[in-house]
């Protein structure tokens, strides 16, 4: 892993140098080059498999194009309430988004039915983010700390865990899905239980951050075409 790091922290010098605002990054990460670095990113992230299958790389003009889109959908996710959001690199090397709902907020403790908070937000993200860009790919993907269950091993608490996460991914999408949400947009809906946490779980505030439901915005294959055309705006 420190190796892994390494090579990223080089890789992003690279880019730096390169002069990377939001458009530039977007052009550097559409090389090949930049392929890579969103192989390497991706992987440490835990996003490796997020990404339309594309048969080659993209250009550097349609990874910037695709980056300038990005931003915009990232500052309308940014405007939902209870949502988390960043930039992140999809297995192609391009930018896309990340909106993290914590599932303190979506869920009681243990359970995967939605709170009237959580279908607050949900609606409000359906109908300003996902409904109005359905040239994004969207993936649900559930994680949970790695607390034990009462009467349970560590190995029956760690499926336990895999199960909720899953019960609680699937929630999100199913609301999605009731908000008016193509079921084609989402692509893939899954629950990881304990792995891939993003804070350290011997601490109650870190346990609370890798309880959480993720969804990621990337570009599908209609918006890779429409970048190449130098049509997508």
């Amino acid at each position: 892993m420190k190796k892994m790091k390494a090579m990223v922290l080089t890789l992003c010098a690279c880019i730096v140098m390169m002069g990377c605002n939001n458009l530039g990054k977007g052009t550097a990460i559409g090389a090949a080059g930049g392929a890579l670095l969103g192989a390497i990113v991706g992987k440490v992230a835990g996003n490796t498999a997020v990404g339309a299958a594309v048969g080659t790389a993209v250009g550097a003009g349609a990874g910037a194009l695709i980056g300038k889109h990005m931003d915009k959908v990232k500052a309308q996710a940014e405007a939902v309430q209870n949502a988390q959001v960043q930039s992140i690199t999809d297995a192609n090397g391009l930018q896309a988004v990340q909106v993290t709902f914590d599932s303190g907020i979506l869920f009681q403790t243990g359970k995967s039915d939605l709170s009237q908070a959580a279908k607050t937000s949900l609606a409000q993200f359906a109908n300003n983010v996902l409904k109005v860009n359905t040239d994004c790919d969207v993936a649900v993907q559930g994680f949970t700390d790695n607390a034990g269950w009462k009467n349970s091993t560590a190995e029956q608490s760690a499926q336990k865990n895999l199960t909720l996460s899953q019960q609680r991914a699937q929630a999100v999408t199913n609301y999605l899905l009731s908000q008016g949400v193509s079921a084609s947009q989402i692509r893939s809906t899954t629950g990881f239980g304990e792995s891939n946490p993003v804070a350290d779980n011997s601490t109650a505030a870190g346990k609370a951050q890798n309880r959480r439901v993720e969804v990621l915005l990337y570009a599908s294959q209609a918006m890779i075409n429409a970048a190449e055309q130098g049509t997508l705006k």
